[in-house]
Formats: C-alpha cells, sequence, structure tokens
C-alpha cells in the first residue's frame, strides 16, 4: 500500500491498523537539537482518545505512547523518530458478521475492489485508529512551531445546528467541555442534541476551525504547493472530512472584487490587512494575518439503525452495526486537524528556507 506518507522534508508515514497490535509513525527530517519525552507527545494524544465522554467510543484505549527511536537523553538526534502506541481493548468479535457485508459510509467496497481483500475488525488502516500517528507526528511539530512563536488554536465550531458564530467566542472555554466548543453554553445544547440523536440510533456531524497565528509572510510555494492547497489536502486525507475552507471560504463565491478584496495599510510602520477575507494566504503564500480554516466533518457512519446494503455476492441485505462507536466524530477530530495543520506549515516553513540566496549565506556562513 502508497500514500501513507506525507511531507517533503518534515515527513512522516504512519502505520498499523485498528485491530492489530499498534498504531504508530515514523518521522523523517525533526533537527537535532529539540528537547523532546513521552509526555510532550501524550498531551495530543490523550485529547483524541477514546472513553473521554458519553459523546465518545467506549472502547477503553490508555494511547500510552513509547518513543522507540531518535531521542537519546531527553533531545531529538536528527535521526528518524519512531513512534508507537499499543492497542489494547480490541472487541474484534464485534465486527465478526461484518467481513461479508460492506458498510454504508465506508471505506469496504473501495477497498474490496481496489485489493480483493480488506480487515473488517474496524476498517484497518481506514479506521479512524489511524490518525494517532498523525496526532503523534503533529506534537512535534507543534513544538517546533511553539518555539517559533507560531501559536495554532483549534475547536468545534458546530455540531449539527448548533454553531458559534465568532461574536461568542471565548477561547478559555474550548477545554471547559467535552465536545472542545469555545462556548460552554453552545456545548450544552450541541450535547443534548447528540442525546437525542444516540436515542435514535443516529450520529452527527460538524465542522472543525482553526487559526494560526504570528506566522512569517511568504511560507508556501506558488504554484502546486502553495499553502492554502497543502493545507486542503492535509485536512481532506483524514477520513471523515469531506469539505475544507480557507478565510470566506464557500462564501466568496457571491461576493464581489471590492468587498472580497483585503485593502492594505500601514499599523505601527509594518504593512498589514484591514480585513481578512482571504484567511491569511495570498498567492499561495501567508501573508500575515491570521491564517483561518475550517473542516466539515461527515456524520460517523458506524450507526446502529438498520441500513439498506449488499454483500460481497451482490445480494441485498440490512445491517445494524453494534460495537463501540462515536455519536460524533467531530471533538476526537479537533486534534487531528491541529496536528495536520502543524505538520503542513512546519514543512513548508523548512522548505522555505532556501528560498533566497540571502537566507543561505546568513545560514553557512
Amino acid at each position: 500500500m502508497s500514500g501513507s506518507t506525507f511531507g517533503n522534508i518534515f515527513r512522516i508515514m504512519t502505520w498499523g491498523e485498528s485491530h492489530g497490535s499498534g498504531v504508530g509513525v515514523v518521522i523523517d527530517g525533526c533537527p537535532a537539537g529539540l528537547e523532546l519525552c513521552e509526555e510532550d507527545i501524550q498531551c495530543f494524544l490523550s485529547r483524541r482518545k477514546p472513553g473521554q465522554s458519553k459523546f465518545t467510543t467506549k472502547r477503553m484505549e490508555s494511547d500510552q505512547v513509547e518513543i522507540l527511536s531518535g531521542v537519546f537523553e531527553g533531545f531529538t538526534t536528527g535521526t528518524p523518530i519512531s513512534l508507537m502506541v499499543r492497542n489494547q481493548d480490541q472487541h474484534s468479535k464485534d465486527y465478526g458478521n461484518l467481513g461479508d457485508v460492506y458498510r454504508p459510509g465506508h471505506a469496504d467496497y473501495t477497498f474490496d475492489q481496489k485489493y480483493g481483500h480488506r480487515d473488517y475488525r474496524g476498517g484497518g488502516r481506514s479506521s479512524g485508529r489511524e490518525t494517532i500517528g498523525r496526532v503523534a507526528a503533529g506534537a512535534i511539530a507543534s513544538k517546533i512551531l511553539k518555539s517559533l512563536g507560531i501559536s495554532i488554536t483549534t475547536y468545534t465550531k458546530s455540531i449539527g445546528p448548533v454553531v458559534v458564530e465568532p461574536s461568542d467566542y471565548h477561547f478559555e472555554q474550548i477545554f471547559e467541555n467535552s465536545l472542545y466548543m469555545p462556548n460552554n453554553e453552545a456545548a450544552d445544547q450541541a450535547g443534548e442534541y447528540l442525546s437525542s440523536l444516540m436515542k435514535t440510533l443516529d450520529s452527527s456531524g460538524g465542522t472543525i476551525e482553526c487559526m494560526v497565528e504570528h506566522m512569517p509572510v511568504g511560507i508556501g510555494e506558488t504554484v502546486f504547493d502553495k499553502l492554502d492547497a497543502n493545507l486542503a489536502k492535509a485536512l481532506l486525507s483524514i477520513g471523515a472530512v469531506k469539505a475544507f475552507e480557507i478565510g470566506d471560504g464557500f462564501a466568496v463565491a457571491g461576493t464581489v472584487g471590492s468587498t472580497n478584496n483585503d485593502a492594505f495599510t500601514v499599523t505601527d510602520g509594518n504593512i498589514t490587512k484591514e480585513t481578512n477575507h482571504s484567511g491569511g494566504v495570498l498567492g499561495g503564500m501567508s501573508d500575515g494575518s491570521p491564517i483561518i480554516l475550517r473542516a466539515y466533518v461527515k456524520p460517523t457512519p458506524s450507526i446502529s439503525r438498520e441500513q439498506q446494503t449488499v454483500s460481497k455476492d451482490a445480494v441485498p441485505t440490512s445491517i445494524a452495526i453494534h460495537g463501540r462507536h462515536d455519536p460524533v466524530i467531530v471533538p476526537r477530530a479537533v486534534v487531528v486537524v491541529e496536528s495536520m495543520v502543524a505538520l503542513t506549515i512546519i514543512d513548508l516553513l523548512f522548505q522555505n528556507m532556501n528560498s533566497t540566496m540571502d537566507g543561505i549565506l546568513t545560514f553557512y556562513q
């Protein structure tokens, strides 16, 4: 299977299956000298692990990370960093009736057609558990970004019909509720909505918003490796994400140039923009304004409500998926989005280091 790698200079490869021995990631291109311990990574993994509330799967995994290589005496060595999280609470028997039936909304059918077989125990590589490797690597990328003064804030903007408007954002409340919403009152409303769906054996989708601040100007390439294009690929590579937008996003189709253009001005001697309709990216490069992006997440496809499907032999049948599944993917995916954004930005930052002769001469002289 190809396609398990991401990045050019800061490059990662995730591995493992949902019901195998474990999952993990190998990171190549992390510079030597970064102070790093397992707790730096664990705090990110704890944000996505199951069992945090009644709105997440009851699969009880500690998601404890092990650093297998690339770190010596508390610092990265410049060699590949290998990270592993062992699977401890697999209930493979819950999937015993799914070997010959295609689950609606999953990769069962396409996986079978591509490879001729599939791991039906939780979806194998197609499982959301694959994102553990992304988050572990993203924790390291985020630590490098923090040392550069670049911050990333990620949160749940909406769940179903409950939407938090920017005027109601209270970022200090993001970690005060289990849904990671920047508004506790909205989180309570979303919780009531999810509880009603659980009673009807259904699930919900939602929106994750991410804000990157203090980015230097000019990060990103001008053609195929545009900052926004790479961010789009990164987020759409997350299994449940079905749409991406940056800045005003889809709304730009209904506006006019005189409104959509961000006028330039000078603030305290620095060139700035009066507005940020572009979401912090112009011509594929960061423009110094906050980068604002959103990922649209579909409802959890594994639901206990009976659904129409077919068997591998093309025989119509019905299915009700039992086991331990989240009624909403969004809260646990918040840190996944944040990690993929961090990985994208750090890779482009490293690429940018050779964009001018002055930069090369400064480094080597």
